[in-house]
């Protein structure tokens, strides 16, 4: 039998975001936009900053679940870049979830937050994250989402 593999840190990112584009209910769930303006990166032996002009593309499907379709770049200190497609989902009661919506603090512990990043990068240093799986937890602020992605080994 196999053992089920490890997590190595990879980078934690704050990812800096505007006010959501509010779309409405459609044939999915009720669809918003919510703009990428910036942010930072810490990775293990580098940093970097989050590019603006991304964008997170959400989905409340049901009063507790919100799918996530986050697409973005960011740059690393030695001027790398590194696209992202990070899918999500994000789970809470009713009440939490629309206090996320309504741009409200709410505590971490009361939302599952999960993602799963994939990466392209014409980077040497990084070819190996594309080659990789990786998953990632997250936590929803006011103006900002903050991701720590592990590496499974």
């Amino acid at each position: 039998m196999q053992h089920a593999p490890e997590l190595k840190f990879f980078a934690t990112l704050q990812v800096e975001v505007a006010v959501p584009q509010e779309i409405g209910h459609t044939l999915h769930g009720e669809r918003r936009i919510i703009p990428i303006l910036g942010g930072k990166v810490t990775g293990e032996g580098w940093q970097g900053k989050v590019l603006g002009g991304g964008a997170d593309y959400q989905v409340i499907v049901s009063p507790r679940m919100t799918h996530l379709d986050a697409r973005y770049a960011i740059e690393t200190d030695q001027g790398e870049r590194i696209y992202i497609h990070n899918d999500a989902i994000r789970v809470a009661s009713e009440d939490v979830t629309q206090k996320i919506k309504n741009g409200e603090v709410v505590d971490p512990k009361d939302v599952y937050f999960r993602c799963v990043p994939k990466f392209e990068t014409s980077a040497e240093r990084f070819q190996w994250i594309t080659e990789r799986v990786f998953i990632g937890v997250g936590v929803r602020k006011p103006d900002l989402v903050e991701v720590t992605l592990f590496e499974v080994c």
